[in-house]
């Protein structure tokens, strides 16, 4: 594999494990709905605004979400609006798993 392809998969990477966090899906989910400032994340995720700034900068870094200040609060927005459509094939793939196999495994962090 030359350097450009093992960069574009390493970036691959970087977005996929931005995405690798429950919370950091539901933030997604919910940017996908409507922009939100943090304070609205943070009474969602009933989660302190330290934590909810820190799973917003990882998703930024990562170029999935973009900020726009209006007044004091900054506003976050999906950036990367083909996750939806991720998610929805993701949500496909589930349904189907479950139809297979019957039950859906109760996971946790």
């Amino acid at each position: 594999m030359d350097r450009e392809t093992m960069n574009r998969y390493d970036l691959r990477a970087k977005v996929f494990k931005a995405m690798g966090h429950p919370t950091r899906l539901f933030i997604l989910d919910e940017l996908g709905k409507n922009e939100r400032c943090v304070y609205e994340l943070t009474q969602m995720v009933e989660a302190d605004t330290s934590t909810v700034s820190k799973h917003l900068s990882v998703l930024k870094e990562a170029g999935l979400v973009e900020t726009e200040k209006k007044g004091t609060q900054i506003f976050y927005r999906l950036s990367a609006t083909c996750v939806l459509g991720f998610f929805d094939c993701l949500e496909k793939l589930i349904r189907d798993r479950v139809d297979q196999i019957g039950f859906v495994c109760q996971c946790s962090e």
